[in-house]
């Protein structure tokens, strides 16, 4: 074994109101601190942790075992891991044979500086946060002085009010070519992504219906990206509170109606917030691969991958704006839809990566909506 995989010293988990769950630290990095979050998920744990969405959480897995098939570098959803830390039951530290594992969980965590805490009660901790809701979280080692780590959890920002979008969204914008596909017919479109921490996986959905992208930071106005003159417009993934996100609202709003939009989590909120409506947090959020949501229309359900905070307050949307999906397990707003614009938006993450393939047919309809609107 590395010497990654065998750097094991007691450490804990302290959260804002005191409790303590004490474990293993794993790896170089000794000490994290964010909103810690539970996720369902058995499988996609290297996916899970360099998703932007997980940009500065504190990632508790609910399976006990976690890291036996090893990571790989193509299956990266960023080019660094985003979440700050992550708890497990038991993290797999013998070595990994799998044949396409390139390193190891631990070694892993350790080379993008993610703190590991393993040997924790897992499922009293994800209790816990389903009981009291998400908390602010410090990972560190254990101390004489508990308290120090509870004030420490204390004075982290609270997620409410943050705007992550711009700690995560690509610095300049850059241009990725379609990859044309015999079950997409047509010349290739032109969409601009903004990026509020877009997934590779996303973007290769795209790529694949023979679109064209010209991806753009989060803060990017219209008038920039419209100049380009794209055949659509698409809203990323991303983490943070959307309401901290009002330049993306007013670049949304300004572009509803002039060309055809989809918007994915973040982007699916941002969107509701352009069409007049509010937001809300979550409890303790939805992070899994098998939340179940209802198509409206057809009554079709489907298992999804998600991982947001924040919700769409139904109650708030106007007359044009319907709800076009809903959470079955909390009767949660999951989708968006316009019945007078060429617009829509999913709170799931239809591409999985990980998790079901039910929804990849949103990206299809997205094509088939720029086809439309420029015929």
């Amino acid at each position: 074994m590395s010497p990654l995989t065998t750097k094991l010293t007691k450490a804990a988990l302290t959260l804002d109101d005191g409790t303590a769950f004490e474990g293993l630290s794993v790896g170089q990095v000794a000490e994290a601190e964010g909103e810690v979050i539970f996720i369902t998920a058995m499988s996609g744990y290297q996916e899970v942790l360099t998703d932007p969405s997980y940009h500065g959480q504190i990632v508790v897995f609910t399976t006990a075992h976690v890291g036996n098939y090893g990571t790989r570098a193509a299956v990266d959803q960023a080019q660094a891991a985003q979440a700050a830390g992550a708890v497990f039951h038991e993290l797999w530290l013998p070595p990994v044979t799998h044949w396409l594992s390139e390193r190891t969980l631990p070694d892993y965590m350790g080379l993008h500086g993610v703190a590991g805490l393993t040997g924790v009660d897992t499922r009293a901790l994800t209790l816990h946060l389903r009981d009291r809701g998400a908390r602010n979280g410090f990972i560190g080692p254990l101390g004489p002085d508990p308290l120090a780590a509870r004030d420490r959890a204390r004075d982290i920002v609270p997620m409410a009010g943050r705007d992550l979008a711009m700690e995560v969204s690509c610095r300049s914008p850059y241009r990725l070519k379609a990859r044309p596909s015999l079950a997409v017919a047509g010349p290739p479109m032109s969409v601009a992504v903004l990026d509020f921490g877009v997934k590779r996986s996303i973007l290769d959905g795209l790529r694949d219906q023979n679109l064209d992208l010209a991806v753009w930071p989060a803060n990017t106005g219209e008038d920039k990206f419209l100049a380009d003159r794209p055949h659509g417009l698409f809203l990323a993934n991303g983490p943070g509170d959307p309401a901290a996100c009002g330049y993306a609202v007013k670049a949304v709003r300004a572009c509803l109606g002039r060309l055809p939009v989809f918007g994915i989590c973040l982007g699916h909120q941002i969107m509701g917030l352009a069409a007049g409506a509010a937001t809300y947090k979550l409890p303790f959020g939805h992070h899994g691969l098998n939340h179940p949501v209802q198509d409206s229309l057809t009554g079709r359900i489907w298992l999804t991958s998600q991982n947001h905070g924040f919700c769409v307050d139904p109650d708030k949307l106007p007359p044009n704006v319907r709800p076009s999906h809903w959470n079955i397990n909390d009767d949660t707003v999951e989708g968006l839809e316009w019945s007078d614009l060429p617009a829509f938006s999913v709170q799931f993450h239809p591409e999985a990566s990980p998790g079901p393939h039910d929804a990849q047919g949103l990206f299809h309809r997205f094509r088939q909506l720029l086809e439309d609107f420029h015929a």
